[in-house]
């Protein structure tokens, strides 16, 4: 399979100015982001034990991710700054609520969600590498962005190989819907 495209609409220039002005917040949801994209990713294998392609790719990716909260506590750590509870994310939720019952439209559609919101998450964590005055952050975020990227390939490699016919058309209703969901939300210092 040839490298996978995404249709994704750019982020505002204006939610970078508000992510820089309130960094400490946008590390403490990222934490929850990283870890929360471990626990999709382990769902697959809950639900799908028997698609061992699925289960191997999927584990790897949880792994890496699980890493990434390390590294993001870390940083928060060297901020001097405690996580804070998980509040939810209205991005996410909005972009599962286009996920059909019933299979496998359900796995596909899974699938190509979490390459969307691994999407968003890649442009927006190097949106703000490139903004970030402080070099090592800059340099984490870069880093993180590149891993985001390979995990959104990853879900859309395994979409295309669940329905090699129907992915790419689904693709493009759901990353509408994903265009929706951005503009309507507010802009905040989340990385969604």
């Amino acid at each position: 399979m040839d490298a996978p495209t995404l249709p994704l609409t750019p982020t505002s220039p204006t939610w970078v100015a508000v992510a820089l002005a309130d960094l400490d917040t946008v590390h403490q949801d990222h934490l929850h982001c990283e870890r929360k994209a471990a626990q999709s990713a382990l769902s697959l294998v809950r639900s799908y034990p028997d698609r061992l392609d699925l289960v191997l790719a999927v584990s790897r990716l949880a792994h890496e991710e699980t890493a990434h909260v390390v590294q993001v506590t870390q940083l928060l750590g060297r901020r001097g700054v405690a996580p804070t509870m998980d509040f939810g994310d209205e991005y996410a939720a909005q972009l599962y609520s286009h996920v059909r019952r019933g299979e496998p439209a359900r796995l596909l559609d899974r699938l190509l969600v979490f390459a969307l919101i691994e999407a968003r998450s890649a442009e927006r964590l190097a949106l703000l590498a490139d903004a970030i005055p402080d070099e090592a952050t800059a340099i984490l975020y870069r880093g993180l962005a590149t891993a985001e990227d390979r995990h959104r390939d990853t879900f859309l490699e395994l979409a295309a190989a669940a329905a090699p016919t129907e992915w790419q058309a689904r693709l493009a209703v759901l990353a509408r819907a994903e265009a929706d969901v951005v503009a309507r939300l507010p802009v905040r210092a989340r990385i969604h």
